[in-house]
């Protein structure tokens, strides 16, 4: 355990970080299964306004180095790809 001062302060700062990024990283996933429930759903619209809501927030994630842009990449490569499939499949 944390016996100095500023030993301390670093152990409260490092947990108030970690719930910190624990619930925006949760928001993200959130927004992601959003998507993919649109998806599911087969309804594109829907879809695809969840995909800029998941968007952002995987962006926001990925500028602020709590993922990788790599990933972010990933979720919205992937995603935005299901969605045109499902556009032209419903036209």
């Amino acid at each position: 355990m944390a016996n100095s001062p500023q030993a301390k302060k670093r152990a409260r700062q490092s947990e108030d970080r970690r719930q910190l990024n624990a619930g925006q990283r949760s928001e993200m996933r959130t927004y992601l299964k959003n998507t993919q429930k649109a998806l599911t759903a087969k309804n594109p619209e829907l879809a695809l306004e969840e995909f800029k809501r998941a968007t952002a927030a995987v962006d926001r994630l990925a500028h602020k180095g709590k993922i990788h842009k790599n990933k972010a990449a990933r979720h919205k490569s992937r995603l935005i790809k299901k969605i045109k499939a499902l556009s032209v499949q419903a036209s």
